[in-house]
């Protein structure tokens, strides 16, 4: 965009607790979600994603 603004990339922090998810399938989710994200397609943005599941 000349001379205007945009947004290029986008970071999210997830800390979640989610009872009974196990580790590998919270990845898995969140991996989707961070994959599909229909803001960042709108936007044309790098999405990055921390994501860590709390006990």
């Amino acid at each position: 965009i000349e001379g205007g603004f945009e947004i290029s990339a986008v970071h999210l922090t997830l800390k979640a607790k989610v009872p009974g998810a196990t580790q590998e399938k919270f990845d898995e989710l969140t991996k989707q979600a961070k994959e599909g994200c229909p803001v960042s397609k709108v936007l044309n943005a790098k999405i990055t994603l921390d994501a860590t599941l709390l006990s």
